[in-house]
């Protein structure tokens, strides 16, 4: 059996486009240190305590290969791969909770707007420690995200921590919701806001709805829009590219980067401008992730937005599913995309042209929001030209009181998203009713 498992990844690693050129490199050659795998093989089937079946070493091989290269690669084991491709009408429901692997442990990005995570009270930043009593330590990520599904009406149990607090159970019950990606209102007499909560197939068409039923709303001459990505954590790519579309009618929306040099693609704006060429401010925070980045980076690159808020997430890797017949499939990182003048979100994020931080009253254990960066195997931005606020002074974040404080990566939950409270969305009006004045738009 050793000799087919050794010859099976040599096939692998042979194929047009293959690493045989990396395996002829090093102390050895590739080949020896392939040699010393089929050893460690022989060794574990024979000597393990417990017998161990060929498939699940060569299964535990491959995630350990996987498990090295990024935070988002990973193996998907046989059963949950199955899972993944059951259909979606099969009674099974998620929390609404978009989550990644920290140093094996898995914490939340951002629940969804009107999820039954966001109405449980799941904040950006909790650690997962169980699920139903079961430890994530060691699970991957496809692992743990089908464990959060089961069947309408369910109840699941959480172990949660929040910042220095002790571990908190939670029981939520999964109900089925609909993420409404995209909602609209005029607000402060002339000002149009817009939600845009994630990114499907809806969204392009939701969005040209609502920019056009804010243009026609009568009685309200718009001077300007608030474009809101906050908690934002990404999801369809082509639904996100369309997205930025709307809002710009010339020049690159985004730069897609594969491995080899020559594996470069640039996705260019069509014609037209949906908000016919109304100031837009756009708001952004540490839960503006993947997607969301993509349309922040295009606007801001096109000078067609003011970025106003914190710093983004800083993910913009792109992963192929890519299965291994009679064993399950891999989740690779192949790309990352860039703004259109080439700078890199991956580990480091988009800084916003005006630094306003949310100002809220102190809660208890509410941590600091995870960035990319931190996570293990992160993928590092090795751009040595750091991001410039495009001429933009930054603007400090008011000083916090005895009674308040200001969470230091820009978190907000849910709930204060759009209130008479959001202290970002109150500074965008500002700022939009001050381009009004300079250019002659408002009254």
């Amino acid at each position: 059996m050793r000799k087919l498992v050794t010859a099976a990844v040599l096939v692998a690693l042979l194929a047009p486009g293959g690493a045989s050129a990396q395996l002829k490199s090093g102390k050895g050659g590739g080949y020896e240190q392939l040699n010393v795998f089929g050893e460690a093989y022989d060794r574990i089937r024979q000597d393990a305590v417990e017998p161990v079946t060929e498939w699940k070493l060569v299964g535990a091989a491959i995630a350990g290969m996987l498990s090295g290269l990024d935070a988002r690669s990973g193996y998907i084991s046989e059963a949950a791969f199955k899972a993944m491709q059951t259909p979606a009408n099969d009674g099974q429901v998620g929390l609404g909770l978009v989550v990644t692997i920290e140093n094996g442990q898995l914490k939340v990005i951002s629940p969804q707007d009107g999820s039954p995570a966001a109405q449980a009270g799941i904040k950006p930043g909790d650690l997962i420690f169980s699920i139903d009593k079961q430890p994530t330590y060691d699970l991957t990520l496809g692992e743990a995200e089908q464990k959060l599904r089961g069947p309408v009406g369910s109840e699941i149990e959480l172990a949660l921590r929040r910042g220095n607090t002790g571990p908190t159970k939670i029981k939520i019950k999964r109900e089925p919701y609909v993420l409404q990606t995209v909602a609209a209102r005029v607000a402060a007499e002339n000002i149009g806001y817009l939600r845009v909560a994630g990114f499907d197939d809806t969204t392009p068409t939701a969005l040209a709805g609502a920019l056009q039923a804010l243009r026609q709303r009568p009685g309200n001459k718009l001077i300007g829009l608030v474009l809101d990505l906050r908690n934002n954590p990404g999801g369809s790519f082509d639904a996100a590219v369309a997205a930025a579309d709307s809002f710009i009618d010339k020049g690159d929306i985004v730069v897609v980067k594969g491995r080899r040099p020559s594996n470069v693609k640039r996705i260019a704006a069509t014609p037209g401008d949906a908000a016919q060429g109304l100031p837009i401010v756009a708001l952004i925070n540490g839960g503006t992730a993947r997607e969301a980045e993509l349309v922040a980076g295009c606007l801001q690159d096109n000078h067609r937005a003011v970025l106003l808020g914190t710093r983004t997430f800083g993910e913009s890797s792109i992963e192929s599913l890519i299965p291994l017949p009679g064993n399950g499939a891999i989740r690779l990182t192949t790309a990352r995309f860039m703004t259109p003048t080439g700078r890199r979100i991956q580990g480091k994020g988009l800084d916003p042209d005006l630094t306003v931080a949310p100002l809220k009253l102190a809660k208890l254990g509410r941590g600091e929001r995870l960035h990319e960066a931190d996570l293990r195997g992160a993928l590092r931005n090795t751009d040595a030209t750091a991001q410039t606020d495009k001429g933009a002074a930054a603007k400090p974040a008011p000083a916090a009181s005895a009674s308040t404080q200001i969470d230091a990566a820009g978190s907000i939950v849910t709930e204060e998203i759009g209130s008479a409270d959001d202290e970002q969305l109150n500074e965008a009006i500002d700022v939009l009713r001050g381009l009004a004045v300079v250019t002659g738009r408002g009254g």
